[in-house]
């Protein structure tokens, strides 16, 4: 199974941009579809952003629309998150997840979790 790691967060100010990665270990990263999740404090863990295996199909929550997208680099095992128009909302410790099937908004599909990165927005 594939293990994940994030990197790439931090503290930026409101209508900052930060790019997260998640690199990939352990498996054949390019069967996998990648998902970013996020957890806000108090919170349930909540679906951002995913990218089908071939990248060729892209799905994401409303709240991200326009603002944050995603990528990947089969070659180099790793994923990407690219968030602009950062808004003090954004704040929350970001996952990546891999899954072999289901739905693409359920944290029940994911089969392996990175540890998460904090990205925090201040206003």
């Amino acid at each position: 199974q594939v293990q994940l790691v994030e990197s790439g967060g931090g503290l930026v100010q409101a209508g900052d941009s930060l790019r997260l990665s998640c690199a990939a270990s352990g498996g054949t990263f390019s069967n996998y579809d990648m998902g970013w999740f996020r957890q806000a404090p108090g919170k349930e863990r909540e679906f951002v952003i995913a990218i089908t295996w071939r990248g060729s199909r892209i799905d994401y929550a409303d709240s991200v629309k326009g603002r944050f997208t995603i990528s990947r680099d089969n070659a180099k095992n790793t994923v990407y998150l690219q968030m602009n128009s950062l808004k003090s909302e954004d704040t929350a410790v970001y996952y990546c997840a891999a899954k072999l099937k289901g739905n693409v908004d359920l944290r029940t599909s994911y089969d392996a979790w990175g540890q998460g990165t904090q990205v925090t927005v201040s206003s």
